[in-house]
């Protein structure tokens, strides 16, 4: 092959990797946007429905942006700022929509990924392919999950942890994530920060005997710690055998993430709020986590998932999204995870609402702790308009 010959196959070479959307679907225009507030405990379900001129439809996930009237605002601003352009300027979209979640942050990223999970299903559907066709294909059969059971647990004592965890055992899972130091004070200097750390290890201790050790185990410290406590706290727990220890300071403080990841003899885990490719750089480059954790409502979407978890790929740090979301959402980025090859597990909030499976069509089916994605169209599933219908928060127009 000459340098011309090889110049010409390099050129043609992008364009066969391109994503396959049909002809059709350079036609379609949005026209509508539906919002659906469903009511679970702590935090409400924001679910978008976005309406084209072919009568095809598209369904996301802008769950726990904070205030759901703001969450609904940003939909309406990004969608009168989408309908005047075609479906597929995703990107022009995303650096439109740049300046407002700098500004406002969660409210407006979950909107404008909404929308954009909106869109990939449109896709798929015209294009008559599963969503994850768009994203390099099926990689894996099925998606593990962890069943986080900390927003399920009213009682907050170790037997009440410990019960929620045997029921989320008994539905299949093996593993199991919960938070059991959320509420205590910040300052440790407070005597009450003593007592609340004493509480959660005897928490997590509770819920490590009922799962047994042929189970993972997952501790989320919601950023309660500084440097000094949290290397304590890395130290005392482990005798527990922790799948990984997340989330130990805040976010901002990369250089004590980083110094309490490299003492730890567990693995770490973070990096849930954390926005954009550009934005999860810095993490990556301070080696302050084992494993990044982008939720694909907060990330900048499935496309933008997809690129962080290329870059930490390059960087050999394996993926675990965050997402405590509704079916919708962790279907989205199933459909992004199953075909990433640093893919470690995948969030799952257990035990919200006995409902929760009824909320999309067909119904939600984790098997064992594994969900497998359908061969169908776009993500595969549709609202349940009769369980919407009785869930619905009222007062909130489309």
């Amino acid at each position: 092959m000459n340098r011309r010959e090889m110049l010409q196959a390099i050129s043609v070479a992008p364009m066969a990797a391109a994503p396959l959307v049909s002809a059709e679907s350079k036609r379609i225009k949005a026209t509508g946007i539906e919002t659906f507030i469903v009511k679970v405990p702590r935090r409400n379900w924001v679910i978008v429905r976005l309406g084209t001129d072919a009568g095809v439809t598209g369904i996301g996930d802008a769950s726990h942006g904070g205030a759901d009237e703001k969450v609904v605002g940003f939909l309406r601003d990004f969608f009168e700022r989408l309908k005047a352009r075609s479906l597929h300027d995703i990107e022009w979209l995303r650096q439109s929509v740049d300046p407002d979640i700098s500004r406002a942050g969660r409210a407006a990223a979950v909107a404008f990924s909404a929308l954009e999970q909106c869109i990939w299903d449109i896709f798929g559907k015209v294009s008559a392919v599963p969503a994850y066709q768009f994203f390099g294909g099926r990689l894996h059969s099925k998606i593990r999950n962890y069943a986080n059971i900390n927003r399920a647990t009213t009682d907050r004592t170790p037997e009440g942890f410990a019960q929620m965890a045997q029921r989320a055992v008994q539905d299949g899972f093996d593993a199991v994530k919960l938070a059991p130091f959320d509420g205590m004070p910040r300052d440790p200097s407070d005597p009450r920060h003593q007592e609340r750390t004493e509480l959660g290890i005897e928490c997590a201790r509770a819920v490590r005997e009922i799962i047994g050790s042929n189970r993972d185990l997952l501790i989320d410290a919601h950023s309660y710690f500084n440097r000094e406590n949290g290397l304590q706290l890395a130290r005392r727990l482990q005798p527990l055998n922790l799948y990984w220890l997340e989330e130990v300071v805040r976010r901002n403080l990369l250089e004590d993430s980083a110094a309490i990841n490299r003492a730890a003899r567990m693995p770490t885990a973070g990096g849930e709020t954390i926005y954009s490719a550009r934005g999860f750089y810095p993490y990556l480059a301070s080696a302050a986590f084992d494993i990044l954790m982008p939720d694909l409502k907060y990330c900048g979407g499935m496309l933008e998932l997809k690129k962080i978890a290329a870059m930490a790929e390059a960087a050999g740090v394996p993926v675990a999204p965050h997402g405590p979301a509704s079916p919708v959402g962790n279907v989205a980025a199933a459909h992004v995870c199953v075909g990433l090859p640093n893919f470690q597990i995948l969030e799952y909030a257990y035990g919200e609402v006995p409902w929760r499976a009824e909320l999309v069509d067909p119904p939600e089916t984790i098997e064992n702790g594994y969900l497998t994605l359908s061969h169908r169209p776009g993500l595969g599933i549709t609202l349940n308009e009769r369980t919407v219908k009785r869930h619905r928060v009222a007062g909130f127009a489309d």
